[in-house]
């Protein structure tokens, strides 16, 4: 019987944790704060910036949203950016990517101060995942884990195959796998037999942005299938990189999207934001 791995559900009860650690500091005085920093006007981004708001809100979390327009000079954003470093009421933010062409995303995300960064991009927090001695996990790569342990999946000696090597899932969730035991290989563009490699795994992990991309005869046998992947098909449909109707024929546990990892994210972004009250 397959295993739908309901992302929602499991956010919801993080959700209800954090509340009860958030009413505890309320007692002590102290209110977690949260600002995220948007620049223009990027349909997506607005949806994503007002999904962390809800959230925030829900649980308690004071929430600052800075709209910047969209031809903000560099050295402008790197201005708020140090303002927000020095605001002591502000525990972490971030700045809502993508950026606007002209700027250099991977400047102003090291201009952010490390123990405020929420997001988890500034280099000397991944440099700490590196090391493995983290402040912060990125959200999305803490947010694959939690739904695996909470959902009794063992991680320790599993083969874990992962389509894509970004800087936001691919690469950290490797590290992160790799400090939970488990054997890691990461699948790209370059790859030279996909199926091969997705056919050996326990655990499959897509992240690349590709409807239809892991089709069931890429899946072994009862494996853990995690889709990351969000697309719009022909009739503006969210779907995922996993053809969901045919892997879950063959997967042990699958998550859907929506309601797999998505949720997942925001409640790891509210859980840095109460690392960041403590550090």
């Amino acid at each position: 019987m397959i295993k739908i791995i309901d992302g929602k559900k499991i956010a919801e009860e993080i959700k209800r944790e954090l509340e009860k650690d958030i009413l505890a500091l309320a007692k002590k005085g102290v209110i977690p704060s949260l600002a995220v920093i948007l620049v223009g006007e990027d349909n997506a981004s607005l949806v994503y910036v007002k999904n962390k708001e809800r959230v925030a809100k829900e649980i308690g979390i004071n929430y600052r949203i800075i709209k910047l327009g969209d031809k903000i000079s560099q050295e402008e954003l790197e201005k708020v950016i140090e303002k927000l470093n020095q605001d002591k009421n502000i525990h972490g933010f971030l700045v809502q990517l993508p950026l606007p062409a002209h700027l250099d995303s991977q400047n102003i995300l090291s201009k952010i101060d490390p123990a405020k960064d929420v997001d988890c991009f500034h280099p000397e927090n991944v440099g700490r995942i590196f090391a493995g001695n983290p402040r912060f996990l990125p959200c999305t790569p803490a947010g694959i884990i939690e739904l695996l342990k909470r959902n009794k999946i063992e991680i320790v000696g599993k083969k874990v195959v992962i389509i894509g090597r970004s800087n936001i899932v691919g690469k950290p969730l490797a590290l992160m796998l790799l400090a939970e035991n488990a054997t890691v290989t990461i699948c790209h563009s370059k790859t030279k037999d996909l199926k091969a490699e997705t056919l050996q795994a326990d655990i499959l992990v897509s992240a690349v942005g590709k409807a239809g991309l892991i089709i069931a005869d890429m899946v072994k046998k009862g494996a853990t299938v995690i889709d990351v992947g969000m697309n719009r098909d022909n009739k503006n449909k969210l779907t995922g990189d996993v053809d969901f109707e045919e892997v879950s024929k063959i997967a042990g546990a699958i998550t859907p999207v929506p309601g797999g990892v998505g949720p997942m994210t925001v409640v790891m972004l509210m859980r840095n934001v109460m690392i960041a009250v403590n550090n």
